[in-house]
């Protein structure tokens, strides 16, 4: 069984920068695919973006050019940079690991969840 932990939440002001850590236990982590989801306050889960077990990336188009999603895999750790951070990028950031390459936005479809970090930007 995988464990996923979360690092590198806190309060930032707008247009600062944050990065988060998703550190996966066990010795498969180069096999999974992740996903960084994000939650606010009354809104549903939504995915920020993904990247598989072989490097290629996506983004929602509500964080494009701003966040930045990586993974070393010789530290079992997957990465989001957030640069140019908004009031509206508030919410609780979850990484999510998954099996199969397709449907990342399916989180029903994710095997392993991190416990989630708290984002608060401030104006």
């Amino acid at each position: 069984q995988v464990q996923l932990v979360e690092s590198g939440g806190g309060l930032v002001q707008a247009g600062g920068s944050l990065r988060l850590s998703c550190v996966a236990s066990g010795n498969i982590f180069r096999f999974i695919n992740m996903g960084w989801f994000r939650q606010a306050p009354g809104n549903q889960r939504e995915l920020v973006a993904y990247i598989t077990n072989g490097g290629s990336t996506n983004y929602a188009d509500f964080v494009k050019g701003r966040f930045t999603i990586s993974r070393d895999n010789a530290k079992s750790t997957a990465y989001l940079q957030m640069n140019s951070l908004k009031p509206e990028d508030t919410a609780v950031y979850y990484c999510g690991g998954k099996r199969r390459d397709n449907n990342y936005a399916a989180q029903n479809e994710y095997d392993y969840w991190g416990q989630g970090t708290q984002i608060i930007v401030f104006a």
